[in-house]
């Protein structure tokens, strides 16, 4: 027998309490697991930068990154349910704005705090457009609409750049400026307070706060009011509607809160990297934002942030091994690192998804619903 969400279940979503939910403070467990992560987070730049070179520290900054995509698209697929693939068009908008805007490509050179802003109000714009044509879309057909949404995108970006050079093309927009306040610049090694920074680990730092804040926000947003309607109308949209929520405002409120996200972690980039171009914003990055949702559980804020985690640090530390593993057993590198990489990678999501199918960290209400399909699938067959 399948199992079939109701008016009812519905109306349990919206309102937590009629179950009989009760709220406990924090207790003396999870104030020291907290403060034992925070002072990990305060060394570890420290350590990857004397362990392996600034190289780890930037591949940290890229995680967080991806862990502020993943929270972003969390809210599109994670809370209300609708599938996104064109999800990396808002990184590119953030991105591109910012390098048009701090950059000698037009000669603009506004300060962070008003492109950023700005880059994430043009992404919410941007989400909005890609959500009111799909509102009566839903699985594959919204799938592929927002597909097509990602791919257009990059390839405006990657001819924008005649008869009026705006992207420069191809060849991307280089000299973008980094962040900075007044004499303060995130590029340079500085020393603070007796401590020697250096630019990838204040751009840490920053991330760190950053994901944080976004994390808390979106916890907070799952259980207001919008965060129980966007569950409804994950769960069942024709009993959300039958319930008195406005599918179409909330929905496109998913779009826009999501896609704002996307917007912000796009400036950001074109900060570190000082350097943006079409070829970083590929349906693949999509793919892979989307697999970090999947697999650190779905509608769940901190096993996302998990899942981007390893899916950001796991291959680079398989290219790592993939070339000294073969010379050492082989004498020389026989096949080619990058195929070996993503075979590893592949192989190891599918053993992921067979094995655990929530994820690596699921939220309870996603154990439960898969426990109660199990049990129906049970009965059905007795």
């Amino acid at each position: 027998m399948k199992h079939i969400p109701s008016v009812s279940g519905t109306a349990a979503v919206l309102h937590p309490t009629a179950m009989g939910s009760s709220r406990r403070g924090p207790n003396a467990k999870h104030l020291v697991g907290l403060l034992l992560v925070g002072v990990v987070l305060a060394v570890l730049p420290m350590v990857l930068g004397y362990g392996g070179g600034q190289s780890w520290v930037r591949l940290a900054n890229f995680a967080l990154l991806y862990a502020m995509l993943a929270v972003g698209l969390n809210i599109v697929v994670g809370f209300a349910g609708l599938l996104d693939l064109g999800y990396i068009a808002f990184y590119a908008a953030g991105a591109y704005l910012y390098a048009l805007l701090a950059s000698p490509h037009f000669g603009l050179h506004l300060p962070f705090w008003v492109i950023l802003p700005l880059g994430t109000l043009v992404a919410c714009l941007f989400g909005v457009m890609l959500g009111a044509p799909t509102l009566k879309l839903r699985g594959d057909y919204l799938a592929i609409v927002t597909l097509g949404f990602g791919e257009i995108i990059r390839i405006f970006m990657n001819n924008l750049d005649a008869p009026v050079n705006i992207t420069n093309g191809p060849q991307g927009i280089n000299r973008v400026e980094p962040l900075t306040v007044g004499d303060f610049s995130f590029a340079r090694t500085e020393t603070i307070l007796g401590i020697r920074l250096t630019g990838p680990e204040k751009y840490y730092y920053l991330l760190v706060v950053l994901v944080i804040v976004i994390m808390a926000l979106c916890m907070r947003l799952q259980k207001s009011r919008i965060g129980r309607a966007w569950e409804a109308v994950r769960e069942d949209e024709i009993a959300a509607n039958a319930m008195g929520i406005n599918t179409r405002n909330v929905k496109l409120l998913a779009f826009a809160m999501g896609a704002s996200f996307g917007g912000l972690a796009g400036g950001l980039f074109a900060a570190m990297q000082r350097f943006v171009s079409p070829d970083s914003f590929s349906l693949l990055e999509s793919i892979s934002v989307l697999s970090m949702v999947v697999l650190g559980g779905i509608g769940h804020v901190p096993g996302v942030v998990l899942g981007a985690i390893l899916l950001a640090v796991l291959p680079e530390v398989l290219r790592t091994v993939v070339v000294p593993a073969q010379e050492m057993m082989f004498g020389s590198v026989v096949l080619d690192p990058e195929g070996i990489r993503m075979m590893i990678f592949g192989v190891a999501m599918v053993a992921v998804m067979l094995l655990r199918p929530a994820g690596l960290w699921p939220s309870p209400v996603r154990k439960r619903e898969l426990k109660a399909m199990a049990e129906d699938n049970e009965g059905g067959k007795a």
